[in-house]
């Protein structure tokens, strides 16, 4: 079970260091489609789009990465002043009662969604939009199966510290 909390691990971070250049593709896009706009009064549906894909990509393929790092909003008031244990008891349950679960729902609900896309090869409704709206849609399944993946790994690694065969992560013990 160790081997695969690793690799999982192991390429939500490979995919997160990756998926982080999307940002700087975002923001060279974006100031392309301000400056065009502003300077030559030269508008492209298709660079603003292209944008927002790029956003979307970096937050849906970026998303287990960041649970990895603790990265995301949470309620501290009470997890703070748990023991590294009872914080193990809590993510273990988490994983196994909401997260798991909502991942599962998330890529089965969306099946359909996607399938839809790719079977017309679904492109922007807007006129110089990118043909490319059922790649787009594909982030959404992409955000549940890798966000599983971590929460597999992180319900893996919970459980190992509860049963005191690994410390608690260096994140955990910065956050105290």
């Amino acid at each position: 079970m160790e081997k695969i909390a690793h690799m999982i691990d192991k390429l939500n971070e490979t995919i997160g260091k990756t998926i982080a250049w999307a940002a700087l593709a975002a923001v060279l896009i974006t100031f392309t489609v301000v400056v065009l706009r502003k300077i030559f009064d030269w508008g492209s549906i298709g660079m603003q789009e292209s944008a927002l894909y790029f956003h979307a990509l970096l937050f849906m393929a970026g998303a287990a990465y960041t649970f990895k790092h603790h990265g995301h909003v949470r309620v501290d008031i009470f997890y703070q002043k748990f023991s590294a244990r009872t914080r193990a008891w809590v993510n273990l349950l988490g994983g196994l009662v909401l997260l798991i679960p909502f991942c599962i729902f998330l890529i089965w609900i969306s099946a359909d969604y996607v399938t839809t896309s790719w079977s017309q090869l679904e492109g922007s409704r807007e006129a110089g939009g990118l043909p490319l709206v059922f790649l787009l849609k594909s982030f959404i399944p992409l955000l549940g199966f890798l966000l599983l993946l971590q929460a597999i790994a992180s319900v893996i690694h919970a459980a190992r510290v509860i049963r005191g065969k690994e410390p608690i992560e260096q994140e955990e013990q910065e956050m105290i």
